[in-house]
């Protein structure tokens, strides 16, 4: 028997009891004779103690321990002296006096030290994961990831949910990212796709009549990694339902987000309805109100227009771009009064978002102070006062241009106010629903292209397209669920009327027999009797980044790729031998850099 307890498990209860354990040795302390072993495993840390005048043999091998080292140790719990107790560590009353030690696996000397206060660097704990993983912080991490997947699996299955596991070997389909390829031996010259989503799937259930069905699903996409986008692969929490509208979903997803967040977590949810529901804005106003459509409402600072209010201002700056159709808003930063430094750090992050420079007001205790100040009339002064309701010790910062990059610079600057003047509670969450998104893009060459999720119902159905509609104007039954300033889900209502969907993909230049080719057994399928449907898919490893207060989201995976998308440990991506090259049928050209 390698062992009776776990380093965790020992507390004055069982003083006196002869015990063995197992474990890693994490530090190695020598007093005069005596040895002080902390022994570690994934439950916690143990002290053990070796004393030549009580066994010889054991202190002797004990003297050959080295960090690391894995070692088998029997002995008996004995209560510490009440001046060495360690309210630390749950171990921390008790101490065992060895009597037999072994030492079951040696250590080469690590490459960083396995300890809270690590320097190592990310690419350095990435090679060697599997130390980095002994550290507690990180392990707790893997053991909350499987807590919240316990968790979604057991709601969604006691709330009536089917688990499908769907093909992770598919077709390659337009989803908004590229495809990771697989060759086919069988088929040369043809591919299989990894899913970016079960999206297809999923749908093609429903016409099954599963009528409620869930997933943690992997999926796959070739993206450039970002902090809060994992390279290559992610999972997400994948629902859909049969016979809802927009509602019904929102219910679902909102029933579960709460239970989440107050069963597994000791965050406040923050920002509700009054009637306990989350906040809900249309797409447009969040980009009205916020900058962004994933906004972080758990502050205030939303934006006021004051374009027709500055139209025919004394500073040029607004009066022209009034005049050439741009927008004039506002937002108050509350209880700051700024310094010099502090305003042209702002400034550098409103250019950084494309504004060329950043306007302001700072409402002192005799009165408003601003080098723009002396271009307002007392009008334009008082309808800054009337919506913003500025107090002594309040700024007011200004975005003036076209709409959408005015929209994007203040975006930009609220968020570094939240992050540089702590404007939040890192213990709350709020969630708000974004809806209503644009169905198309005008792209930089002219042509059309899906905003959102391209299987969305426009709102009014078929209607949506008849009379030739300017593109911009089609809204469709999308969502997305903003938590904390990230979008944690995406879904909508599914366009399941096939005459409706092929009308759709006709504005991107895509016609009938295209649609065909390309998500063939969805069209044959919504031929034979399709019920309407919807769903969602929760950005799992995200939502896990947010709940546990994470900069960088590739913290919340056991084995994550690098921020160049690779996995050092097992140095993928790699070359493969020719011979397998030619069972794929593949011949890989030199490269033009």
């Amino acid at each position: 028997m390698h062992r009776t307890h776990t380093a965790g498990e020992l507390n004055a209860s069982h003083v006196g009891q002869t015990v063995t354990l197992s474990g890693w040795v994490a530090n190695r302390r020598d007093h005069g004779g005596l040895i002080f072993i902390d022994l570690r495993d994934r439950y916690g840390i143990t002290q053990t103690v070796y004393d030549p005048t009580e066994n010889a043999d054991a202190h002797k091998v004990a003297d050959t321990f080295r960090s690391e080292y894995v070692v088998k140790l029997t002995g008996m719990v004995r209560a510490r002296p009440e001046w060495q107790t360690n309210d630390k560590i749950s171990t921390g009353d008790i101490e065992v006096i060895i009597s037999s030690a072994e030492i079951l696996s040696k250590s080469e000397v690590p490459p960083f030290e396995i300890n809270e206060h690590t320097w190592a660097s990310e690419d350095i704990r990435l090679k060697y994961r599997y130390l980095d993983l002994r550290r507690k912080s990180v392990f707790d991490k893997i053991a909350f990831r499987a807590e919240m997947n316990k968790f979604s699996r057991d709601w969604f299955t006691e709330n009536g949910f089917l688990e499908v596991q769907t093909p992770i070997f598919t077709v390659s389909s337009p989803e908004g990212a590229r495809d990771y390829l697989i060759p086919s031996r069988l088929h040369p010259g043809k591919f299989y796709a990894l899913p970016q989503a079960p999206q297809q799937y999923k749908q093609l259930l429903m016409v099954g009549g599963v009528d409620k069905y869930f997933q943690i699903a992997p999926c796959f996409r070739d993206e450039d990694p970002r902090a809060d986008r994992h390279s290559c692969e992610f999972y997400q929490i994948d629902c859909e339902m049969s016979f809802v509208d927009q509602e019904d979903v929102f219910t679902v997803a909102e029933s579960f987000a709460k239970n989440l967040i107050t069963t597994i977590t000791p965050k406040k949810l923050v920002k509700m309805t009054a009637a306990g529901t989350f906040e809900r804005f249309t797409h447009k106003e969040a980009i009205d109100r916020f900058g962004s459509d994933k906004p972080d409402i758990r502050f205030d600072m939303h934006f006021e227009d004051f374009t027709a209010d500055f139209a025919d201002s004394g500073f040029s700056l607004f009066a022209k771009t009034v005049a050439e159709g741009g927008i004039v808003k506002a937002m108050k930063l509350e209880g700051k009064t700024l310094s010099r430094s502090e305003i042209d750090s702002l400034t550098e992050v409103a250019k950084s978002f494309g504004a060329g420079g950043l306007a302001y007001i700072i409402y002192e205790a005799d009165g408003p102070k601003s080098p723009i100040l002396k271009f307002f009339t007392g009008n334009e002064l008082a309808s800054l006062e009337a919506k913003l309701s500025p107090k002594v010790g309040d700024m007011v910062l200004f975005g003036a241009g076209d709409y959408k990059t005015t929209c994007k610079v203040l975006g930009g600057v609220r968020l570094a106010c939240r992050d540089r003047f702590a404007l939040v509670s890192k213990d709350e969450i709020a969630f708000a629903w974004v809806t209503d998104f644009p169905m198309y893009e005008l792209k930089d060459d002219g042509k059309y292209d899906f905003e959102h999720n391209p299987f969305s119902m426009p709102h009014g159905g078929l209607a949506a397209f008849e009379g030739n509609p300017d593109p911009l104007t089609i809204y469709g039954c999308q969502y997305d669920l903003a938590c904390n300033g990230y979008e944690v889900l995406s879904g909508s209502i599914r366009n399941h009327n096939i005459e409706s969907l092929v009308k759709a993909f006709n504005i991107v230049g895509k016609g009938e027999q295209e649609v065909k080719d390309k998500f063939g057994a969805m069209y044959t399928a919504f031929g034979y009797g399709v019920p309407p449907h919807g769903g969602f898919a929760f950005g799992f490893d995200r939502l896990l980044m947010i709940i546990r207060d994470e900069d960088n989201i590739r913290e919340i995976y056991a084995f994550p790729k690098s921020g160049k998308a690779e996995d050092a440990m097992m140095n993928a991506p790699a070359e493969v031998d020719e011979i397998q090259l030619r069972e794929l049928h593949i011949k890989v050209r030199e490269s033009n850099k």
